[in-house]
């Protein structure tokens, strides 16, 4: 996951406090001394799988070095309904002010962990890898991929500068399946860019002209049926790495993987996913 760094997940929690915070957390600042001090912890209230744990850990202490972390569970940890994820103990603004986010972030990294588990599991055994797509939250794409490998799936390509995919727009803007590939494969020697190339097709003319025309590293099935993709892997005959994509669900996604293609991408991974619900509370009585 050479997309994480120090650096980015440093900047991505100062836009993020920006955005919440704005020149300060005036409802605290009314109501609470700027010297208390409490307790906090952070209460599972769904089932599924844990991710966000090592995020939440930077914002605390980002926030506010001094703050006391005690981890009790782990970024994919299976959980459920009543477990305690973290304590957190020091300034009560601080652990305020990073209330939302932390949980904002564990709450969806947790829920697209989860579904890539689940999904990740139907397809256990057949070979075939799950991807996920950049249908992604507008500057949240880090995290949501994140949250991706956590749940044990596979990432794509990051973004339109890590790989060229000529999908169908490409396609039909550069005049077919032919001149798209003969141009990116051009742009990249003029460049010098070691790029990989995958190419989008919609059915088995655009595979056969994808396979006479070379010079590519993955071919992508897009809304197939089983039976065309079926052939399209005949046709291909593992000359280039495949790639299944368009509408697929959990209940079409075994059948899609026992056809011995490569990859699947989902883009319901980041788009369509139910958040995991948890919140965290004051401990009383300190």
């Amino acid at each position: 996951m050479n997309y994480i760094s120090q650096q980015a997940i440093s900047q991505f929690i100062d836009q993020s406090l920006h955005e919440d915070v704005g020149d300060g957390d005036h409802t605290s600042a009314s109501s609470i001394p700027s010297e208390a001090t409490g307790e906090a912890q952070l209460i599972i209230k769904g089932q599924g799988i844990l991710a966000g744990m090592e995020l939440a850990e930077k914002i605390f202490h980002q926030i506010n070095p001094h703050l006391e972390l005690k981890i009790l569970l782990h970024d994919g940890d299976r959980v459920k309904n009543g477990d305690i994820a973290l304590r957190v103990k020091g300034s009560v603004h601080s652990i305020l002010k990073a209330e939302r986010l932390v949980l904002n972030c564990m709450q969806r990294m947790s829920g697209i962990a989860t579904l890539t588990h689940e999904l990740t599991e139907i397809i256990r055994g057949t070979g075939a890898r799950l991807l996920d797509t950049r249908k992604t939250t507008p500057n949240f794409r880090m995290m949501e991929k994140w949250a991706v490998a956590i749940g044990g799936g596979t990432n794509h390509r990051f973004g339109l500068f890590d790989m060229i995919l000529l999908k169908d727009n490409h396609v039909d803007y550069a005049g077919g399946i032919s001149k798209a590939i003969q141009s990116a494969r051009n742009y990249l020697q003029k460049t010098g860019k070691n790029l990989p190339i995958e190419i989008e097709t919609r059915n088995l003319q655009e595979v056969q002209e994808a396979l006479q025309t070379g010079g590519i590293d993955r071919i992508m099935l897009d809304n197939m049926p089983v039976d065309m993709i079926k052939e399209a892997l005949a046709m291909i005959n593992k000359q280039y790495q495949t790639e299944a994509s368009g509408g697929i669900t959990r209940e079409s996604i075994l059948e899609i993987a026992r056809t011995g293609v490569d990859y699947i991408s989902v883009g319901a991974l980041t788009h369509s996913i139910k958040s995991m619900d948890m919140s965290l509370k004051a401990v009383r009585g300190l």
